[in-house]
């Protein structure tokens, strides 16, 4: 490397690097405003899942009642709260879209909606039903083989 760092990137990281921390615990939530508090943090970043099983609410609630329920709600509003009050962004991860405008609604403005495998089984799926309908609809003879994917 040379002093402007690999094409320019390294050299200037302290100011193109993003700070998020990934809010999945219940003590981080207890601790939330002195964490959004932390000069140079850019992102406070939910992961409902973690957060869930930190809280009990897997062994509380049917799945996937845990992420509606009113503990998950309450630790939530905790985090926007704490993030609003320090200018911090909002993110989260979900597996599709569907809860996607009430997270907009709620402030959280980066959103991930899903990751690799999940966007490969949830598309290869598709297809696999689209060619099922089609072969269906022409009167061809295919059956999808099982696989572990699908």
């Amino acid at each position: 490397m040379n002093r402007a760092g690999l094409l320019g990137y390294a050299g200037a990281a302290g100011a193109n690097t993003i700070v998020a921390l990934q809010v999945e615990t219940a003590d981080c939530i207890k601790n939330i405003d002195a964490i959004a508090a932390v000069p140079g943090v850019d992102i406070l970043f939910l992961g409902q899942n973690d957060l869930c099983m930190s809280m009990g609410l897997y062994e509380k609630y049917e799945f996937p009642h845990m992420y509606t329920s009113p503990e998950l709600a309450d630790a939530t509003n905790k985090l926007i709260a704490a993030a609003k009050k320090n200018n911090v962004i909002l993110g989260l991860f979900l597996f599709g879209t569907s809860r996607v405008g009430e997270f907009l609604d709620k402030g959280f403005t980066f959103i991930s909606i899903g990751n690799d495998l999940h966007h490969v089984l949830t598309q290869a799926g598709a297809y696999v039903n689209d060619v099922e309908r089609i072969a269906k609809e022409k009167s061809k003879t295919w059956a999808r083989r099982p696989t572990a994917l699908l």
